[in-house]
């Protein structure tokens, strides 16, 4: 085979794949990839974890699994809702309130926090020696998060 021409497959597959996250995600679409790679990892660590210490369930991986599309949802909606708030300020109210599509991406930043806390507390479970600076940040991050949306 040609090494030109695999070379140009494979710009034409990425290509394709980064128009197409970019259409469905806009310009960020590689944080929504992010957290698409920790759910997995989330998930494989957990799965790991319940082998480890012999707790293995179907019925729980699947609640799991259900768990995190559920947390898609939720992105899903913040989106949404904070598109609508900012079309109907410009279209009907004739008011600026672009700074309410923070609601979304401010879901999402939990949420990846979140999702990296778990592994970390997986992987700990498991035997792994996580460094407590990666542990005491994410809990300073998580702490800060929470403040801000309780209005301390």
């Amino acid at each position: 085979m040609n090494v030109n021409k695999v070379i140009d497959t494979y710009n034409l597959l990425v290509g394709t794949a980064v128009t197409l996250l970019t259409a469905v995600f806009g310009t960020f679409w590689y944080i929504f990839a992010a957290y698409l790679i920790l759910n997995i990892l989330d998930w494989l660590t957990g799965w790991y974890k319940s082998r480890k210490l012999h707790k293995e369930s179907s019925a729980v991986g699947l609640k799991g699994i259900l768990k995190k599309l559920g947390y898609w949802v939720v992105i899903a909606v913040a989106f949404l809702v904070s598109g609508v708030f900012v079309n109907i300020g410009n279209d009907l109210l004739h008011v600026d309130l672009a700074f309410l599509t923070m609601v979304g991406w401010f879901t999402l930043a939990c949420l990846l926090v979140n999702e990296v806390r778990s592994i970390l507390e997986n992987l700990v479970e498991c035997g792994y020696n996580v460094p407590q600076v990666l542990i005491r940040g994410l809990a300073v991050t998580e702490k800060l998060i929470n403040s801000e949306t309780e209005g301390e």
